[in-house]
């Protein structure tokens, strides 16, 4: 079997899991190799991501490592069979990797914890935001991959309100909701978009005031994405260049506490169903209306 020559998030992550499991066993690739029955290089090769591995084989090398979490290995095996296809699929030709990796990583997530500064968060996107905020961030577009771009953000919506959806946590900086993008009307359909989405049972929408200090301008722009196994979290960072993905505990359990601390110093969520004669203080939903009658 040829080498892979795109490798996806889900199999490099895959790849560099069994490589973890084989450092802290102490073993050497040849060690292994020997003892599973694989060839030194083509254990490499699995662990870079280049090849893929049989169920067996996984589950022989989880022996040979004395890895005995069943639910993490169960989950290492769901990876390694998993084809990878999906609706993102069809979209294969028209974006990049990493945006097909989000979607792949989005669609096994049991919860995603977003904070975000100067922009909504894209599963929070109305369409003309959307369209607005890739004209003017990214300005060298086209029209055609503009229109890609959107339709492949909106089917990424989808997964709040598919079935067995997701928890979607998101803290959003006060300073994204003062931003202009694009006319009045635009941004009051956005802010009228979110009110709609905290109604989902799976959302939790926070706005992080000015007045709670620096803390979410230190932590910057992030995305924590947990699937079945917490293990196998992945913290998204999104840059210009390039995405970065972290999945090491270090780093899942800072950006964790992270988030907790966003939200433990963020208003109290949007409550559509609350009543003006409710409110005992600052609300994210009081936030956002008086925003509203400023536009």
């Amino acid at each position: 079997m040829p080498l892979r020559t795109t490798i996806t998030e889900r199999q490099r992550r895959l790849g560099a899991e069994l490589r973890q499991l084989r450092e802290l066993s102490g073993m050497s690739l040849t060690q292994v190799g020997a003892e599973v029955g694989m060839g030194g290089p083509h254990l490499s090769h699995v662990e870079s991501g280049r090849t893929s591995i049989t169920t067996d084989r996984l589950r022989a090398l989880c022996r040979a490592y004395r890895c005995i979490n069943e639910p993490f290995i169960a989950a290492l095996v769901t990876m390694a069979e998993s084809s990878g296809k999906g609706w993102w699929t069809e979209h294969k030709k028209r974006q990049q990797q990493p945006a097909l990796n989000l979607a792949e990583l989005e669609a096994g997530a049991r919860r995603i914890q977003s904070q975000e500064s100067l922009f909504i968060p894209g599963l929070f996107q109305t369409e003309q935001y959307m369209r607005t905020t890739f004209e003017n961030v990214r300005p060298k577009l086209t029209a055609k991959e503009i229109d890609d771009s959107s339709a492949f953000r909106l089917e990424r919506q989808s997964v709040l309100t598919g079935e067995d959806p997701p928890v979607m946590h998101a803290v959003i900086h006060e300073a994204a909701l003062h931003m202009h993008i694009g006319s009045p009307e635009i941004m009051r359909a956005q802010l009228l978009h979110l009110i709609e989405l905290a109604r989902l049972p799976n959302v939790v929408i926070q706005v992080f005031p000015y007045e709670a200090g620096v803390y979410a301008a230190l932590s910057g722009t992030f995305t924590l994405i947990t699937p079945t196994a917490r293990e196998l979290s992945t913290v998204l960072l999104d840059h210009p260049v390039r995405s970065l993905y972290m999945g090491d505990e270090p780093h899942i359990t800072q950006y964790s506490d992270m988030f907790g601390k966003l939200a433990e110093l963020a208003l109290p969520p949007i409550n559509p169903a609350a009543v003006p004669e409710t409110h005992s203080g600052k609300s994210s939903l009081g936030l956002i209306q008086h925003i509203l009658y400023t536009l």
